[in-house]
């Protein structure tokens, strides 16, 4: 009893979160209409309340509970702090929007803290079923969240094809999970390594089982050809949970992908040789699809979608390259699923300001953005110049350290396919900064105009982001630059995160 009661006081930031959650939909249920205000701050101080928690409980402990299920080690309360930190600044970001476009504010930001349940739990799953059930959870917020502008067509167009491909996705996932266990008896990540690594001949079941999981994953992270929900989903959600879907649940999913492979493929070596070039031919599909697409998207949040599909398979790319004896590859991952999303939470940032601003989202709204709008327009500028991977940016440092680690991991012509295709990503990113820079304010925007909402507002020039705003971006821009010139710190968290889940490095 004494252990099982220590056992549980490791999971109090999940207990406390999930909590925080209830707390705030039951808040939401009293307040007026006139207060509901206040839950998102409730939210943010309660996040930073749980980051705190974490740090003090978990910092230097490596342990596993309930017979191997979930980890408590250094990956897990890397991801834990990152997903808690991620989800304050999306806070803060959808705040303006969600005051004056959704309603029930209270039950938004509550889903939004039980999915970051499901991705810490994500993070921390050493067993497939518990992994499952955890992404399950994350994935029914997001299907609530994606249609949650109720009076919106393509809001409720996306959260109906993202909750039938994601219902798909999932008994895709489980049905492979069912024929793992049915071949190897076990679940468990560590238990599968040392099956597959005893077998003399993998039966066909089995890799029927790998096949469907890595299918299901696939569809979970939008990689090519599981990709054909994404577009559609992330331009008809709102703003916000566009960004969420492009940063949050690409960060859980591939933890989840990372400590799977590190734990339960990677010790199999004879095994792991044959499944690392599928990864690698999936890595190569998915960075080309996505940046060649990308190319002629005329939506904002659809091009964001492509680019984020780019990024997919350069994040793939680090995956294939995993080695029992380095932790390079692991590194390469988490350091680029860090930078990028830091990244993308500038560029989305700039453009819910700028939609809150006008109410548009094509690119060739951007026109003129320099002029009436120099701050965000410097700030989607750096955001791309990073996504492109240029110096002296996050984007810089992020691919130039996958990559390497893609070459030194055996896939030189991954690498330089990589390298190919952030040369295209620099070619649309470009377009929109063209837009901004160098091309006129339109008539339309110079004089006022009605938008879509019926409202007519005065002209955009006199118009700023509110201070909440620019101070999301002027922290994710130092963020971005930081992290391009000087990235050691983090290096040292995330070296020790790679060794908990690749002990033998």
């Amino acid at each position: 009893m004494p252990e099982l009661t220590q056992n549980i006081g490791l999971l109090s930031p999940e207990f406390a979160l999930a909590g925080l959650a209830l707390g705030i939909l039951a808040i939401d249920l009293f307040l007026p209409d006139g207060k509901k205000q206040v839950t998102p701050w409730l939210s943010a101080a309660g996040l930073a309340g749980i980051i705190a928690l974490s740090l003090y409980m978990l910092w230097g402990r490596q342990e596993t509970l309930y017979g191997g299920l979930l980890a408590v080690d250094a990956f897990s309360l890397f991801f834990k702090v990152f997903f808690l930190g991620l989800g304050i600044l999306i806070i803060f970001t959808s705040m303006e929007y969600v005051d004056r476009r959704l309603d029930n504010p209270g039950e938004f930001y509550g889903l939004l803290l039980l999915s970051i349940l499901g991705m810490n739990v994500m993070a921390q799953s050493r067993e497939l079923l518990t992994a499952y059930i955890a992404l399950e959870l994350l994935s029914f917020c997001l299907y609530v969240m994606a249609a949650y502008a109720k009076g919106e067509p393509k809001s409720n167009e996306a959260g109906l094809k993202y909750i039938l491909i994601g219902a798909f996705s999932s008994a895709i996932l489980l049905y492979g999970v069912s024929m793992i266990y049915s071949s190897v008896g076990v679940t468990r990540f560590a238990d599968i390594s040392l099956a597959l690594g005893s077998a003399g001949d993998v039966s066909p079941a089995l890799w029927a089982g790998l096949a469907l999981l890595v299918v299901g994953l696939g569809f979970k992270v939008s990689a090519v050809p599981f990709h054909m929900w994404a577009p559609d989903v992330y331009e008809g959600a709102p703003l916000p949970v566009t960004a969420y879907l492009a940063i949050g649940s690409k960060a859980a999913a591939f933890a989840l992908i990372l400590r799977l492979v590190a734990e339960g493929f990677v010790p199999a070596e004879d095994l792991w040789s044959q499944w690392q070039i599928i990864f690698a031919v999936l890595a190569a599909v998915t960075m080309l699809v996505g940046n060649l697409v990308a190319l002629a998207q005329t939506n904002l949040k659809r091009l964001m979608a492509y680019s984020s599909i780019g990024h997919v398979g350069f994040l793939l790319a680090g995956i294939a390259a995993l080695a029992p004896s380095s932790v390079l590859a692991s590194n390469g991952v988490m350091l680029y699923l860090v930078g990028y999303s830091i990244t993308n939470l500038l560029v989305f940032a700039a453009i819910i300001a700028f939609f809150n601003l006008t109410g548009r989202e094509e690119i060739v709204d951007l026109a003129g953005l320099a002029d009436r709008q120099p701050f965000l327009a410097a700030c989607i500028a750096i955001g791309f110049f990073s996504l492109g991977g240029l110096p002296i940016f996050a984007g810089f440092a992020i691919k130039f350290y996958l990559f390497v680690a893609v070459a030194t991991g055996g896939f030189l012509w991954l690498a330089g396919l990589a390298i190919f295709a952030s040369l295209i990503s620099i070619y649309y990113y470009l377009k929109v900064i063209r837009q901004m820079y160098i091309e006129p304010v339109p008539e339309y925007v110079a004089a006022g105009s009605e938008r879509e909402d019926g409202i007519v507002y005065e002209p955009e020039q006199n118009l700023s982001p509110s201070f909440l705003m620019l101070g999301v971006l002027a922290i994710s821009m130092l963020a971005v630059v930081l992290a391009g010139v000087y990235p050691a710190p983090l290096l040292d968290l995330i070296e020790a995160a790679s060794q908990a889940i690749l002990p033998g490095a």
